[in-house]
Order: structure tokens, then C-alpha cells, then sequence
């Protein structure tokens, strides 16, 4: 029974939180229902997490206030995709909430969860139910109606985690995507994750829904399996002193090779085990890895961290921060944008883009990257242009913890950027440049091929693995094992009698021959239409094409 919560049981709750999605978020990117293959939700939500991990580390016993404000602070910055900055958000209203108190009752955790979603809901322009807002809204109500009567906070979570698991469970029904490929959300699956895994750290109750890895057997644990006192630290070559206890669910594991390992990232290791847990001690500047690879073991049962050097030579100090640096103003509009690929990119510097981050459908910028970019745009008025409709809330995120003017340009196709860089007036006001750029990115009609990363059934097509995709305006059009057949296909529904001006960027898995007769088969069927070819460079598309 836990009546309140401290700033070490939540460091912990984190740490074991984001060792859990470090660890599945492979699983959690294969219920993503569209075969296209990029990092996705799984990725993103790691990332992100592992943001605030690895600046709790840095603290030794944080108070309450001081640990939910890194967590706030790092999730923001760290921030990727669509699922990290809604993960962010969901902890920046927790923090809120308890970032004044030393430590936490049930009634103010459960509060602490409710502000989360009210904050997650309002930042999110339009909200989709069947979502990691729906699964998080319905646990913070859970956790409300638990707490009127209840003041632990172990059993206040737990109420939780079960309203969680089922709202889980109909996000199948409430989305008709999901209902047709028979999975469940991947960011609602990653957030039942992340409250079973933190009551998992304040109780050592390893978690029992059907969603999670874990076997429904509760292993007995033996605090007393090993005496680290032994050790005297002498000169520390390790800033890390890692302890943890993990379940022993497969006992197929090997714990002599576990223990090499350790030994390859760190020393003084010790490792325990009996037939129901191992306990590990390492000193190691990485204990992320030893988490993770512990994790392959079963549930973490504790996890203790110490910064062993902050502890000599900076105890319950605070650690320099690095000071931003923001260029000063030379002229009155600067642009940033988002993009992978050197061919797309020279195209976008050549248009005026000042700083470009590197990112698109396989690598998601952070909140932070794009805000260093803007940092460093020497403008009174800065354009952002996301280029991906995965990076627009990283980017309004950016926007927001910026000194300078920013617009975000909500731009979902690296083509829409260079449309809207293309109708921008230096003359004009920033009000009347942001209309007529999305004007004019919203006249481009974008086409897209791929290939399938994975056997799936979407939208009523059969798609195999290896099949070639084209998609326009990022929506499925025709697949199969013939590239000739969707480049056709492609062509067809993307050209018209009116469509003027074509630009072919061919990139991955792609060559300038077999651009030359995508060319023609659009040549074809916009026979009036200027068409220019450019090898961009961008992976995971062999073409984007756009026509206007």
C-alpha cells in the first residue's frame, strides 16, 4: 500500500516507464496498420521517453517538484511524431498539477492524470477518440473515480490501468481502421504500457493485462539475494551506479552471457539470480542498456540509479544548462524547414530555406531540433515548414518555446514546401505570406511510391510484402509486384488536361533510367505539361511526384 508518491518513487516510475518502451517499441510499431515502412509510433514514443530518463539520471533523490519539471521540460524538448508530443503533453499537464508539492496523494496523482488529458485534448486541434487521448481520458477517469474513496495511490493507478486496458480494447471498435485490421491503437497500447510498468516500480507487482509481454505468474522476490556493500568505489570510471531486479520469466537466458555483457559496458559487476528473479549491481555510463538488456529477462521489479560523480562533486546541485544560443535578427523573414534527401534539400535551400532539419517519415525531428533551427535563423519572423503531417505538432511546439515570431506553415508533403516557398512575397505582410503560401500548397496534388514493409489488408486491398504502393495525397491507390502498374496507375489519376507543371524526385530504390520512363508514362497523360526530373535523394519513397 502506497499513500503518497516522492520525486524518487516517480524518477523511478519514469525510468522504468521508458526502459519498457525502449524495449517493445518494435511491437508497438507493428500495430501500425499502414505498410508503409517508417520509424512510427513505437520509435517516437521511445525517444521521446528516453528524453526525460536521461535527465532524471542526472539527479540524486530529486524532490516531487524538481523531477515532474525535468520529466516536463525534456519530454517537451525531446518530443518526435505525432505520439511523442501527445506523450509530452500528457506528462507537462501531470507536472502542472504537482509540480508545487513535495509529494503526491491518490487524489492529487489522479488529478495530476486528468490534467494531463485536459491538457493533451486541448493542444490537439482536432481529437480522434480510438486514440492514446481516448485510452489516456478514460484511465484519468478511472483514477478520479477510484480515488473519492480510496488514498492509496498503488490502487488508485491500478484503478487506472483497468479502465485504461479496456478503453484499450474498443479503440479496435472505434476506429474503422483499426476494426479492419483487428488491432488495437499503438499510442493507447504504449500508454497502458507506461502506467503498468511505473505501478510495476512503486509496488513491484508486475503487470497481468493480456496487452502486455509479460506472463500473468507473480514471482516471489528475494530482496536479500546478494550484499553490494562489498564494494568500495575508489576512483569512478563509471558515472552510473545501476542496481535493478528483474523477474526471471525466460528461462532460457543465458545470465553468464548477460553478465558479459555488463562487463563490456561497465565494472565492479555483480549478478544474482535464483529461479525467480536476477538482481544486478554495474557501474556504467550507460544504464539504459543495461535496462534494456534486463528487460529481455522479464518485468523490472526496482530500479535504483545514482549519479556516483554528482554524489562526490555536485550533490543536490542543479547541472549547468546549456545556454541557447539565438542568432540576433539581420533581416526581417527567415525559413526552416523539414526534409530528407540532398537532392530535396538543395531544392529547399535554393528557395530560400535558411536552416534545414533532417527528417521525414523515417526519423522524426525532436520539438528541440526544430527549435535550435529557428534559434539559429537570423529573423525577425520565422516560417516553419514540417513537410510531413507528423512533424506539424513538434514543430507548433517549437514555435511556442521560441522568443522569435514563428508561423508554422502546416505543410504534409515536402512538395507543398516547395509550393509554398515559391509563392512567398518578401514585400508582403507575414499574415498575407502565410495565406497565399498555404494557398498555394494547397493546389499541388502530391503522388507517392513505395513498397510494402509487411503482408497487410488496407483499405480492401491484399497487400504482400515487397508489393510496390503509390499513394496520392498519402492515401493508398493501387499496389502490386509490378512497379510498371502503380507508376501507370499513378499517372492516370494524378494528370489532367489542365496540369501544367509535373517535378519527378526519384530517390531510394530508384535510378535516373527508371525515372526517365516515369517520366514518359506521365508524359502520356498530361501531354502539355513541363516536366522537370531531380534525383532527391529521400529514402523510404522511390518517387514523390507533383503536379500542379
Amino acid at each position: 500500500m502506497v499513500k503518497i508518491i516522492d520525486g524518487e518513487n516517480f524518477k523511478n516510475m519514469m525510468l522504468a516507464a521508458a526502459a519498457v518502451i525502449e524495449e517493445k517499441k518494435q511491437e508497438i510499431n507493428e500495430l501500425n496498420v499502414f505498410p508503409v515502412p517508417d520509424g512510427d509510433t513505437g520509435t517516437n514514443m521511445s525517444m521521446t521517453l528516453n528524453a526525460a530518463a536521461a535527465e532524471l539520471m542526472k539527479f540524486e533523490k530529486p524532490t516531487l517538484g524538481k523531477a515532474v519539471d525535468l520529466t516536463s521540460s525534456a519530454l517537451l524538448r525531446g518530443a518526435r511524431g505525432n505520439s511523442g508530443v501527445i506523450t509530452s503533453l500528457l506528462f507537462r499537464g501531470f507536472g502542472k498539477r504537482l509540480k508545487e508539492l513535495g509529494s503526491a496523494t491518490a487524489q492529487e496523482f489522479a488529478e495530476a492524470l486528468q490534467e494531463g488529458v485536459n491538457t493533451a485534448y486541448k493542444a490537439v486541434m482536432k481529437p480522434t477518440e480510438g486514440t492514446i487521448l481516448t485510452v489516456s481520458r478514460l484511465a484519468a477517469e478511472g483514477a478520479l473515480k477510484e480515488a473519492a474513496g480510496n488514498e492509496e495511490v498503488d490502487e488508485v493507478l491500478s484503478a487506472a490501468i483497468t479502465a485504461a486496458r479496456e478503453a484499450l480494447e474498443n479503440t479496435v471498435e472505434q476506429n474503422p481502421v483499426l476494426k479492419k485490421a483487428g488491432v488495437v491503437d499503438a499510442g493507447g497500447y504504449g500508454w497502458v504500457l507506461i502506467l503498468e510498468n511505473m505501478h510495476a516500480s512503486l509496488t513491484g507487482v508486475k503487470p497481468k493485462s493480456k496487452f502486455s509481454f509479460l506472463a500473468p505468474k507473480q514471482p516471489k522476490v528475494e530482496m536479500a539475494a546478494a550484499d553490494f556493500s562489498q564494494f568500495d568505489e575508489g576512483e569512478i570510471n563509471f558515472a552510473y551506479c545501476t542496481e535493478f531486479i528483474a523477474a526471471r520469466e525466460d528461462q532460457k537466458k543465458s545470465v553468464d552471457k548477460f553478465r558479459r555483457f555488463l562487463e563490456t559496458i561497465g565494472d565492479c559487476v555483480v549478478v544474482v539470480e535464483d529461479d525467480e528473479i536476477v538482481k544486478v549491481h554495474v557501474h556504467t555510463d550507460t544504464p539504459d542498456k543495461a535496462l534494456a538488456e534486463g528487460l529481455k529477462f522479464g518485468q523490472l521489479l526496482t530500479v535504483k540509479i545514482e549519479n556516483m560523480v554528482q554524489q562526490l562533486h555536485r550533490k543536490n546541485e542543479a547541472p549547468a544548462e546549456v545556454k541557447r544560443q539565438v542568432a540576433a535578427p539581420e533581416r526581417k523573414y527567415g525559413f526552416v524547414g523539414v526534409a530528407a534527401g540532398e537532392g530535396i534539400s538543395s531544392v529547399l535551400k535554393d528557395l530560400g530555406i535558411d536552416n534545414l532539419v533532417e527528417g521525414g517519415q523515417t526519423m522524426n525531428p525532436s520539438t528541440e531540433d526544430i527549435l535550435n533551427a529557428i534559434d539559429q535563423t537570423p529573423a525577425e519572423i520565422v516560417f516553419v515548414l514540417p513537410n510531413n503531417k507528423n512533424i506539424i505538432m513538434a514543430a507548433e511546439q517549437a514555435a511556442e518555446l521560441s522568443e522569435k515570431l514563428v508561423y508554422v506553415l502546416p505543410t504534409k508533403m515536402v512538395t507543398q514546401g516547395i509550393t509554398a516557398m515559391l509563392a512567398f512575397d518578401p514585400d508582403a505582410e507575414p499574415e498575407q505570406n502565410r495565406a497565399s503560401m498555404m494557398e498555394a500548397a494547397g493546389k499541388v496534388s502530391t503522388g507517392q511510391i513505395t513498397y510494402a514493409a509487411r503482408d497487410s489488408e488496407f483499405d480492401g486491398k491484399n497487400i504482400k510484402q515487397g508489393d510496390f504502393m503509390s499513394l496520392v495525397e498519402g492515401k493508398l491507390l493501387s499496389n502490386s509486384p509490378r512497379f510498371e502498374d502503380v507508376a501507370r496507375r499513378l499517372a492516370r489519376d494524378l494528370c489532367s488536361r489542365k496540369s501544367g507543371f509535373i517535378t519527378i524526385f526519384y530517390g531510394e530504390g530508384a535510378d535516373e533510367q527508371q525515372a526517365e520512363q516515369v517520366k514518359e508514362m506521365f508524359a502520356k497523360e498530361a501531354k502539355n505539361a513541363e516536366i522537370t526530373v531531380i534525383e532527391g535523394g529521400q529514402p523510404v519513397y522511390s518517387y514523390i511526384i507533383s503536379v500542379e
